[in-house]
């Protein structure tokens, strides 16, 4: 049996596999307030997962309006600079890594 935290209104914010600081309520595996923990976190999993795909559809966004010249890289804050040119640094390291044939 699951061991768990509440909140302030009593409802499950943590779970942990054996008794510690905070965690020292014990629940059976098929409670309903456990459920509804788990429940809300594969909620919020899903919505971590559609923000990396749409954080992805706004760096295409930004490259086709610096494209088409739309907008200048230089007109975006420093900050967003940094970020989209470390991005794509790392996306460009990754496709090396990927390239398992090469050029030979």
């Amino acid at each position: 049996m699951p061991y768990i935290k509440r909140d302030d209104k009593g409802l499950v914010v943590a779970m942990s596999a054996i008794a510690a600081d905070g965690f020292e309520e014990e629940l059976p595996g098929d409670s309903p307030d456990i459920a509804r923990f788990l429940a809300s976190q594969q909620a919020a999993n899903s919505l971590d997962a559609t923000d990396q795909d749409f954080v992805r559809v706004l760096e295409d966004l930004v490259e086709l309006l610096i494209d088409k010249g739309i907008i200048l890289f230089t007109e975006l804050p420093e900050s967003a600079q940094q970020k989209i040119m470390r991005r794509q640094q790392l996306r460009e390291e990754m496709a090396g890594k990927l390239d398992l044939i090469g050029d030979d």
